[in-house]
């Protein structure tokens, strides 16, 4: 059994992925499993991976036969792990030499799951993920700052625990945030190491002018639905709606800025999305103190909170800037 099993999904990341593979083979720690599954890559990612098998037993490869996105992707791997720890790295990111072995070290006592240090690697420059100081926090306090992202979600975790909660897969964007929150929230400590993980900055699904950014919505929808199902108690359940309200607005923003540059379809869409979303939220969890500014009002009616999140963001001078 391996200490570590890394997981890597792989789509189409030929120009990074030797790098990605070579910074896990020249790993201080080396009692590793890498587990790359290949999900059905059109580019040069498929000989690249089955190379570096042919040289490295520690690398398997999983090939599938059609795109399932990177949750689906990774879940298959997890299938085949055999860590002790599972930590995932993208293809198209790198980690420090001594990166896992600093995090395994940090895994003592009742640490669960421990963070690394994250550069984010832009084309002329780095700069270092800011997180808060501490060595280990309780999971839950690790799950209410992960809410806000005030600490990130690359890491690495007991197996048992990944096993738990695989990759959620509601969405092929936003709901892998539900897995880390998962993971830090039944974790009995969360731990931070100074091993390295380079994040690789360029453009973003996440941040395109596409439809799939209503996708949000059923990612937070679905991060409700487990959280209700695994009796968190309301206290938790709370915390999650008011950051689910807030999230609404914020793709109602997204909507506002760039509606009009959707197709008609894709429009409508994404407008019977946000009533859906508003329509579920349970108004009797929300924090007062987070809904009583203007703009985040849950208001009594559809036409009421659509024509507050108009004034609101013409106000505040959103309409045709960038978001």
């Amino acid at each position: 059994m391996a200490k570590v099993t890394v997981l890597m999904a792989v789509y189409n990341a030929a120009p990074y992925l030797p790098q990605a593979l070579d910074s896990l083979l020249a790993q201080t720690l080396s009692d590793i499993q890498v587990v790359c599954i290949d999900d059905a890559s059109t580019d040069g990612s498929p000989a690249i991976l089955a190379d570096y098998a042919r040289r490295d037993s520690r690398i398997e490869v999983i090939t599938l036969a059609e795109n399932q996105g990177q949750a689906r992707a990774r879940n298959e791997g997890l299938k085949r792990a055999k860590g002790d720890c599972v930590c995932m790295l993208d293809a198209d990111d790198w980690f420090e030499p001594d990166a896992l072995e600093r995090a395994v070290d940090a895994m003592t006592g009742e640490t669960d799951a421990v963070l690394f240090d994250v550069s984010l690697d832009y084309a002329d420059h780095s700069e270092m993920y800011p997180m808060p100081h501490f060595q280990t926090l309780p999971g839950r306090e690790a799950f209410v700052l992960s809410l806000t992202w005030r600490i990130h979600g690359l890491y690495l975790v007991k197996a048992d625990l990944h096993r738990r909660f695989p990759y959620d897969t509601t969405c092929r964007l936003y709901s892998d945030d539900n897995t880390t929150r998962l993971h830090y929230l039944y974790a009995r400590r969360v731990g931070r190491c100074t091993g390295v993980y380079h994040y690789r900055q360029h453009a973003s699904a996440t941040h395109r002018v596409s439809v799939r950014r209503f996708d949000y919505l059923r990612a937070n929808e679905s991060m409700k639905r487990i959280l209700q199902e695994q009796h968190v108690g309301r206290e938790v359940e709370s915390l999650y709606e008011t950051h689910r309200w807030h999230n609404l607005v914020g793709v109602y923003m997204f909507y506002f800025v760039h509606g009009r540059e959707l197709p008609e379809a894709d429009r409508r869409y994404g407008l019977a999305e946000l009533h859906r979303a508003w329509l579920g939220i349970d108004r009797s969890l929300l924090d007062p103190r987070a809904t009583a500014k203007f703009g985040y009002r849950p208001m009594p009616s559809w036409g009421l909170f659509r024509l507050q999140e108009w004034l609101y963001f013409t106000l505040r001078g959103f309409l045709g800037k960038n978001y």
